[in-house]
């Protein structure tokens, strides 16, 4: 089921929930297999030959939306950010993603990578980009949470660009297990990545 979290893009009319300018959170560190442990001291300028510098929490608005056909149980959520500046900049990989009081980040689901051979994602000033989140794949140690926050990976695997983002949250209360996973940040015109809800 992981390998067909992210299916193809769909008509997506607009965006719910308010875009707001990203805040401070207690810091996130990568766990699991798939996450490399971060370097604070990454960062730096984009894949573009250097012309394109990398995304950071200054750069974006964050919001989250339940993803279309989800349950009353919020399993599934639709990560956005929106490049608010005046210049284009760049996504990378996925995000580091930390649900509520969790001593890791949410693994990232390595073959859900849109394109391997591109890391690097631009965003130009207005455009949004999407990273699917399952918060509860129905496993077992089920936990509760209130908060959600995401930090940006930098250019070399491993590295960040920016500090823990506080997500917000189209619900108050979250359940996540240790069955939760994130893909990597897409792009679609109009469109937004949906998650199967079945299952």
């Amino acid at each position: 089921m992981i390998a067909a979290l992210l299916t193809s893009a769909a008509c997506r009319p607009g965006a719910s929930g308010s875009r707001e300018r990203p805040g401070a959170a207690s810091p996130a560190k990568p766990g699991g297999a798939a996450s490399p442990e971060p370097d604070d001291t990454a960062g730096g300028t984009g894949g573009n030959g250097g012309s394109v510098a990398a995304c950071t929490q200054e750069d974006l608005a964050v919001s989250s939306e339940k993803a279309r056909g989800d349950s009353e149980e919020n399993r599934h959520l639709l990560l956005v950010v929106q490049n608010a500046g005046d210049k284009a900049c760049d996504l990378y990989h996925g995000p580091y993603v930390k649900i509520g009081d969790a001593r890791g980040t949410t693994p990232l689901v390595e073959d859900g990578d849109p394109d391997p051979e591109v890391p690097a994602l631009t965003l130009a000033p207005g455009e949004e980009a999407y990273a699917a989140l399952l918060v509860s794949g129905g496993h077992m140690d089920e936990y509760e949470a209130h908060g959600v926050s995401l930090t940006l990976q930098g250019p070399e695997p491993g590295t960040v660009a920016s500090g823990p983002i506080d997500v917000p949250l189209p619900v108050d209360t979250l359940y996540a297990d240790d069955g939760q996973r994130v893909t990597h940040w897409t792009t679609a015109s109009g469109g937004a990545p949906d998650f199967i809800t079945s299952g």
